[in-house]
């Protein structure tokens, strides 16, 4: 009988034991959570600085501190962390926490006092890198972890809030446009006929000035069928002068003759 009963309560206790690993068994499964896509893109100089932290009292100086945080105690314990950074250069660099063979100091740490839960983890990096994401393995489930504060190296500049540089604006002067002189448009000359002039013809040797003031070509030039004669110019002019002078004197003292005739003498 005793040892009918002892395994009885044998069976008992490991079905209890069984049925409470049941029941408990969701709450340990582990589930992957993302960083905080907020905290994406920072850096230590330009994050919420803490470097009172007592966990970055090892931190070289050269170096950034990051601490990383689970937000819900639903969430468990940090299991492992796997970060992405950018280097100074632009390089992407991939960090696992914990990772003794990583050249970085990284560690996980479980709260103060009697609570040992792994809600804490560490990271150092060389000055200047920047956090682009992340992800977190934990022994719960969650549906987020936060970058809580950082510590900025020496060579990185501090600054609560990340500043947008502003670039001068610098005023461009307005070119002024040269002064242009207008050239004259070249213009053809009209070619132009040269005037000749005909030549006023002379009176041949032969010429000779009718009593009557006319004169009388021996070539019979007047009246031909170009339209008249040629104008008289030079010695014709003269002649003709004269013989008019001639023509005047003549009738003087024909007109004197004719008077002294008829005169009569009586006695």
């Amino acid at each position: 009988m005793p040892l009918r009963r002892r395994l009885t309560r044998a069976a008992v206790r490991t079905a209890t034991v069984t049925a409470v690993l049941a029941i408990a068994s969701p709450a340990w499964a582990s589930s992957i959570v993302p960083l905080n896509p907020a905290h994406a893109g920072a850096t230590a100089g330009t994050f919420q600085q803490e470097c009172q932290d007592p966990k970055f009292g090892t931190r070289p100086t050269n170096q950034d501190g990051w601490h990383f945080v689970l937000p819900t105690r639903r969430a468990g314990d940090f299991q492992s962390l796997t970060l992405t950074f950018k280097d100074t250069s632009g390089v992407s660099v991939t960090v696992t926490v914990p990772n003794p063979t990583d050249p970085y100091t990284e560690f996980l740490s479980a709260n103060g006092g009697g609570d040992k839960q792994v809600k804490h983890a560490y990271l150092f990096t060389p000055a200047g890198w920047t956090l682009t994401g992340g992800s977190a393995q934990v022994s719960g489930e969650g549906d987020k972890f936060n970058l809580s504060h950082t510590c900025a190296g020496a060579g990185t500049t501090a600054s609560p809030t990340p500043t947008t540089p502003t670039t001068p604006i610098t005023e461009t002067p307005t070119p002024t446009p040269a002064p242009t002189t207008d050239s004259p448009t070249p213009t053809t000359p009209t070619p132009t006929t040269p005037v000749t002039s005909t030549p006023t013809g002379s009176l041949s040797p032969s010429e000779s000035v009718a009593p009557g003031g006319s004169a009388s070509t021996s070539g019979g030039a007047g009246g031909g069928d170009n339209g008249g004669s040629l104008p008289l110019t030079g010695v014709a002019v003269t002649s003709i002068a004269l013989g008019g002078v001639a023509l005047i004197g003549g009738g003087a003292l024909l007109m004197m003759r004719r008077r002294r005739d008829r005169i009569t003498f009586t006695s």
